[in-house]
């Protein structure tokens, strides 16, 4: 069972060069920890990752900016053969808190409004894994 994510806060909406993240995970002893990161703390070669996280959000447009973020690894599927086998994969998933820019209500997005928060790429996969495996 996975019970691991990764919250990502943006205390300005739009401005994705600044946020917090909380990396929430239970360690080797069975205890849950919970440990914040700023922009500062991600290491250089996770930020690719982090950058595919902020594509994502770009794409929901202009009239929603997201303020936070949920991240939980899960299984997602790539293929789908001729003989109808298809391959799962590692994959991360974003539930996303956003705020109307001209309203300001509020609004949860998932991966059924947009696809593109299913995040497959091995290095997003390794960012979620560095941060919620003690």
């Amino acid at each position: 069972m996975n019970n691991s994510e990764i919250q990502i806060q943006f205390p300005q909406p739009g401005e994705w060069q600044e946020f917090t993240l909380t990396a929430v995970y239970q360690d080797a002893g069975g205890y849950t920890r919970t440990v914040r990161y700023t922009a500062d703390d991600i290491p250089t070669d996770h930020a690719p990752a982090m950058q595919a996280v902020v594509a994502s959000l770009v794409g929901m447009g202009e009239d929603w900016q997201a303020v936070q973020v949920w991240a939980r690894l899960g299984k997602d599927v790539l293929t789908l053969a001729e003989d109808g086998a298809y391959t799962m994969i590692d994959a991360v998933s974003l539930t996303v808190e956003a705020v109307h820019a001209e309203t300001k209500g509020r609004r949860i997005f998932t991966v059924s409004d947009y696809p593109a928060f299913v995040i497959t790429d091995s290095a997003s996969v390794a960012f979620f894994r560095y941060f919620t495996q003690s």
